[in-house]
C-alpha cells in the first residue's frame, strides 16, 4: 500500500535504529580523534601517502601501524581483520568468509579472491526444509550447527599475504593479540546488539559465558578480554592457516558444529581452497567499475544497475530529485529480478555473466525506465546464453551484518574487501574465542519452484550466493574509488548509491556516504528516516511506489584517489578513515 503523509510522519516518529551508531567514545590516538571529528563534521580525511577506512577505530589503528611501517595494503588488511574479529565479532572474523579485490599498482591488474564459505559434503538440497518439505523458519535454521559452512577467512588472509605482502606474517597479529589479552573497550553498538540478541546468545554455554557473563550482557564502556582468541591468533601467527583446516583448530570446529546438529566434518575443512575469480567490470561514465563475480551477486548486480542508468542524465537531475531515485529504484528492481533467477556459484550453475552485462541487453532493458511512474511489475530478462535458462526465482534472505575494509598503500596498491559471518553473531556457536558463521542460510531454503530448480539451492561443496560488493572504480586504468559496505542484500544499493553520488553528482566520498539511503530491491522503496527521506518518500509515493521507512544502517567505507587521497567512513556505524 502507499504511505500517506500522516502515516509517514507517524512511522518516522516511531522509528528506532536497531544498531547504535557512533564511535563508542574510544579514546585512542590524536589521529583517531581527528578522524572521528572529521566524520562527525561530514568532511573526508585527506592524506598524501596512504589511507585506510574500516569499521572500528581499534582495527583502523592496527592497520595504520602496519602502513606506517611500510607494509602493503594486504598486510594492513590482515591486521585489521584480526582486530575486527575481536572488537566487532558480530560482523566478521576467523569463523567467516570474505571477498577481496586487489589493484596492483605495478601491473595495473585487478585480482579478485573468493574466500566464501562452502557447504559440507554431507549437505543436501533439503538442508533447510522440514520433514514435509516446507522451508524452515529462518532463526530455526540459523542458530546452531546446521547453518555453518567451512570458514574461508583464514585461508584468504594467508593467500593475500603470500601474493602481496611486504611484512612478516606473525607480526601482523601482534596488536590483536595484545588487545585480546589486555582487553578492549566495548562499544555502544556491540553492547546494544548483545543485549538485543541475548536469548539466542544464551543457547550455548561458551557463547553465553563470553557475551553474557553471569547472565548479564556486556556493557558499553566495559573492558572485555578474550584470552582464547589470543591463543588462536598465536597459533595462526606461528603456523599459518594450516591448523585451522587440518589441525587442532579444525578438529574443535568440526566437533562444535556436530554437537549442535551440524554436518561439518574435518574433511570439509581439509579440502577448502581460496579461489581466484575473474573480476566483473562494467563501463560507466567513462569509468571502469570492477567488482566480484559469482558466487557473489554484488559485481553483476551493481554493474547491471549502472548499465541500466547509463542512458539517463542523473547528473542533471541531482541527488534531491525524486525522478533520479525513480530511475535508480526501478533499475535496481530490474537487476534484482535477474539476480534472483540467474546468479549462483558458477562452479555448480552456469551463469550468463557476459549476457547480463552485455551493452545491448542492458540498453534494451533500460528502455523500460523511460516512463514517468514506477514500473507496475518487474520480471527477469532473457540474456543471451548458450545454456538453458529455465531457472526458478530465489527468495533467500540475507540479513544486514558484515563489515568492509578499504585500503590504499604508499605504493598505490588498492584493496577492497567485504568480510562476514552473515547474520549478527553468526550461528551463535563460539570456538576458541571466535564465532562460527551461519553462511549456509544464504542458500535458498527451497530447491525447486513449480518443478524448476533454483540456481542458489544447497549442494555439497557449493558456495552460497552473496550480495557482498567490494568494488574498485578505475579511470584510464588507474583507481579513483575504492568502496564497499555491509548490509545484507542492501549492500548492492549502498554501493551503487555511493558510486553514483561520487561520479554523477560530484560529491566527495564522505558526502556520498552521508547521503540518505534509498534502496529498492523487490518493489517497496526502503527509505532512511530524516527530512530529506520524508520529502522523497512522499514524492516517490506519488510516482506509484510503495514506500517504507526503514533504518538502513549501511557501513560504507570508501577512499577516493586523485591529487590527494580522501577517505570516508559511514556515520551510521563506528568506523573511521585514517591516512598520512
Amino acid at each position: 500500500m502507499m504511505l500517506a503523509a500522516g502515516a509517514w510522519a507517524q512511522q518516522a516518529a516511531d522509528a528506532v535504529q536497531p544498531e547504535v551508531a557512533g564511535a563508542g567514545q574510544v579514546a585512542l590516538s590524536d589521529a583517531v580523534r581527528a578522524a572521528q571529528d572529521a566524520k562527525a563534521a561530514g568532511r573526508p580525511v585527506e592524506a598524501e601517502n596512504w589511507m585506510i577506512s574500516a569499521a572500528n577505530p581499534y582495527a583502523v589503528e592496527a592497520g595504520a601501524s602496519v602502513l606506517r611501517a611500510g607494509g602493503s595494503a594486504a598486510d594492513a588488511m590482515i591486521a585489521v581483520q584480526a582486530v575486527l574479529g575481536l572488537v566487532e565479532p558480530q560482523s566478521s572474523g576467523l569463523g567467516g568468509g570474505a571477498f577481496l579485490l586487489w589493484y596492483d599498482a605495478e601491473t595495473g591488474e585487478i585480482t579478485t579472491l573468493d574466500g566464501r564459505e562452502t557447504a559440507p559434503l554431507a549437505a543436501t538440497p533439503r538442508l533447510f526444509q522440514t520433514e514435509d518439505g516446507a522451508p524452515m523458519e529462518f532463526y530455526d535454521a540459523v542458530v546452531g550447527g546446521r547453518s555453518v559452512g567451512v570458514p574461508g577467512t583464514p585461508a584468504l588472509l594467508e593467500e593475500a599475504h603470500r601474493r602481496w605482502s611486504r611484512a612478516n606474517w606473525a607480526g601482523l597479529f601482534a596488536e590483536a593479540i595484545r588487545l585480546a589479552e589486555e582487553g578492549f573497550e566495548v562499544s555502544p553498538r556491540l553492547a546494544t546488539m548483545v543485549a538485543a540478541d541475548a536469548g539466542r546468545l544464551s543457547r550455548f554455554a561458551t557463547t553465553q559465558e563470553y557475551f553474557l557473563p553471569g547472565g548479564t550482557a556486556i556493557a558499553a564502556g566495559g573492558r572485555l578480554r578474550n584470552p582464547d582468541y589470543a591463543e588462536t591468533l598465536r597459533i595462526l601467527a606461528r603456523e599459518g592457516a594450516n591448523p585451522f583446516y587440518a589441525g587442532e583448530i579444525a578438529q574443535d570446529i568440526a566437533a562444535t558444529v556436530q554437537a549442535a546438529d551440524g554436518l561439518l566434518m574435518p574433511v570439509d575443512l581439509a579440502i577448502y581452497r581460496v579461489k581466484e575469480r575473474a573480476p566483473v567490470c562494467v563501463t560507466y561514465r567513462a569509468h571502469e567499475v570492477c567488482g566480484m563475480g559469482p558466487p557473489s551477486s554484488g559485481g553483476l548486480t551493481v554493474g547491471q544497475i549502472l548499465g541500466l542508468l547509463a542512458p539517463y542524465d542523473l547528473a542533471g537531475l541531482g541527488p534531491d530529485a525524486a525522478e533520479a531515485w525513480r530511475l535508480i529504484g526501478d533499475a535496481s528492481r530490474l537487476a534484482f529480478a535477474d539476480r534472483g533467477r540467474y546468479m549462483a556459484d558458477t562452479d555448480f550453475v552456469p551463469v550468463p555473466e557476459e549476457g547480463l552485462l552485455d551493452p545491448g541487453y542492458l540498453k534494451a532493458r533500460a528502455q523500460l525506465l523511460r516512463g514517468d511512474d514506477a514500473l507496475p511489475e518487474v520480471s527477469p530478462g532473457a540474456p543471451e546464453f548458450d545454456h538453458s535458462l529455465n531457472w526458478a526465482d530465489d527468495r533467500s534472505i540475507e540479513f544486514p551484518s558484515t563489515s568492509h575494509i578499504s585500503i590504499v598503500d604508499a605504493d598505490g596498491n588498492a584493496l577492497s574487501m567485504t568480510t562476514t559471518i552473515e547474520n549478527a553473531f553468526g550461528s551463535r556457536l563460539m570456538v576458541r574465542g571466535f564465532l562460527l558463521n551461519n553462511e549456509l542460510t544464504d542458500f535458498s531454503f527451497a530447491s525447486h519452484d513449480a518443478g524448476r530448480p533454483i540456481a542458489n539451492r544447497v549442494e555439497p561443496g557449493k558456495r552460497p550466493r552473496s550480495s557482498m560488493a567490494p568494488t574498485i572504480v578505475l579511470k584510464d586504468g588507474a583507481p579513483v574509488l575504492v568502496v564497499g559496505s555491509p548490509g545484507g542484500s542492501r549492500i548492492i544499493g549502498y554501493v551503487a548509491k555511493t558510486i553514483i553520488a561520487h561520479l554523477d553528482w560530484g560529491l566527495d566520498v564522505q558526502a556520498a556516504i552521508d547521503l540518505p539511503n534509498l534502496v529498492n530491491r523487490f518493489g517497496p522503496f526502503d527509505i532512511e528516516p530524516g527530512l530529506t527521506g520524508a520529502r522523497l518518500a512522499l514524492e516517490l509515493a506519488d510516482l506509484g511506489f510503495e514506500v517504507l521507512l526503514s533504518p538502513l544502517v549501511s557501513g560504507v567505507h570508501a577512499i577516493s584517489l586523485g591529487t590527494r587521497l580522501r577517505g570516508g567512513a559511514d556515520p551510521r556505524r563506528e568506523g573511521i578513515a585514517l591516512g598520512e
